[in-house]
């Protein structure tokens, strides 16, 4: 399945209703199947700052028979890999692992690194350079300089719904746990050289977007359906594409699409929160624990933000009591309560994993500032980085 997210330009004129575009049918997928993508950093290997070089990555890659994809991102800089449909993160593992080999063999061969992480510590957004694609342009003359400020790379995850209205339900759901998946990702602390204080930084670019924050509150693809048509008679949206959610409904491939972790220092912590996704999902589909509510976005915007600026130190509002609680806290008990569920989709290990780093209050942003703290210079920080990518560096 093509992973891919292409955003497409509003029209300049509001379309007639008999030319308004059509909210597409919602494709049957397997229930909890999975698909991840990653956005890359791609770096030189003198100075450590972003290198142009992803059409050169590109011709070697294509060489390389290997599952998913690889493609170009807005910038020049940046670079997407994805998997194909998988049905357990150690499927996601297992397809990610040899496109990590196959780009690290070829950025060899260039001179230049590939780098996990949400944000590049120390690049001018003004020297990047848009990929010389159409639609990049047109993005590019449309969000003028927003597009090279959106040189940052977050990881996406794309979860199988039985139909349109679990997707629905599954999606509300969801956003109850975006502080979780943001702490537990968070790996952008550093800012055109400077540390932001935030652990996830990169999701403050995103805001910058129209249609981004969350989806409507809609529990049936009917109602789902009206808003869609309310929204493309304005002329600000022609297709689902346009919406820039947290989490959205991905109907050509029957899944909802969760938007807002970082990109991993690793594959291995990739493919580890790829399983607490599947083991959420699970959990949710097979026990339906709680109905969700328009109320819980009461503290939506709370959470995340205490969630971006503190990682796994924040606090938790917990939207059906209103009770303050450390996220790390309410991390560990979700994934107690998931764990069976992991179990019986072999994503165990993913949950200790996580949890481990729960005990510690050990994501990569603070491995990325331990590393700063030693070293003294960013442009070491992004080497032991691209190591650690390459997958010599201990896993946690």
């Amino acid at each position: 399945m093509d992973r891919r997210v292409e955003p497409s330009l509003a029209p300049v004129a509001a379309p007639s209703p008999a030319d308004a575009p059509q909210l597409e049918p919602f494709q049957h997928s397997k229930a909890l199947s999975l698909g991840v993508e990653l956005e890359l950093q791609l770096v030189n290997t003198h100075d450590y700052d972003l290198a142009p070089y992803s059409a050169e990555m590109l011709r070697l890659m294509e060489k390389i028979p290997l599952p998913g994809s690889v493609v170009p991102e807005m910038t020049s800089s940046m670079i997407e890999i994805s998997t194909g449909v998988c049905q357990s993160c150690n499927e996601v593992l297992e397809q990610l692992s040899p496109i990590r080999d196959a780009l690290v063999r070829c950025a060899d061969k260039l001179n230049i690194a590939c780098v996990g992480g949400g944000t590049h510590p120390f690049q001018q957004w003004h020297e990047q350079r848009i990929y010389d694609r159409p639609r990049f342009r047109q993005l590019s003359e449309l969000y003028g300089y927003l597009s090279k400020q959106f040189t940052i790379f977050g990881q996406h995850v794309h979860v199988g719904c039985p139909d349109a209205d679990s997707a629905l339900l599954m999606l509300h759901r969801m956003s109850r746990y975006i502080p979780h998946f943001i702490a537990l990702s968070a790996s952008s602390p550093f800012v055109q050289g400077q540390d932001t204080q935030f652990d996830s930084a990169r999701l403050n670019s995103v805001f910058a977007f129209p249609m981004s924050g969350r989806a409507p509150f809609t529990l049936s693809w009917d109602d789902f359906g009206k808003f869609f048509a309310k929204t493309t008679r304005t002329g600000v949206v022609k297709s689902m594409k346009d919406f820039y959610w947290d989490i959205r409904p991905k109907p050509e491939y029957g899944t909802i699409e969760i938007r807002v972790f970082d990109t991993p220092l690793t594959v291995e912590r990739a493919a580890a929160l790829a399983g607490f996704v599947q083991s959420l999902a699970a959990w949710f589909l097979q026990e339906q624990p709680f109905m969700p509510q328009e109320d819980d976005y009461m503290v939506y915007t709370y959470n995340r933000f205490q969630a971006c600026r503190f990682g796994l130190e924040a606090v938790y509002v917990e939207p059906a009591t209103g009770t303050h609680l450390p996220l790390r806290e309410h991390i560990l008990r979700t994934l107690d309560q998931v764990e069976p569920h992991a179990r019986g989709l072999g994503a165990a290990g993913a949950i200790d994993t996580l949890r481990q780093s729960a005990d510690r209050g050990a994501n990569d942003a603070r491995w990325l500032r331990e590393t700063q703290a030693r070293e003294r210079l960013l442009a070491e920080t992004v080497r032991q980085a691209a190591e650690r990518f390459r997958g010599r560096a201990a896993s946690r």
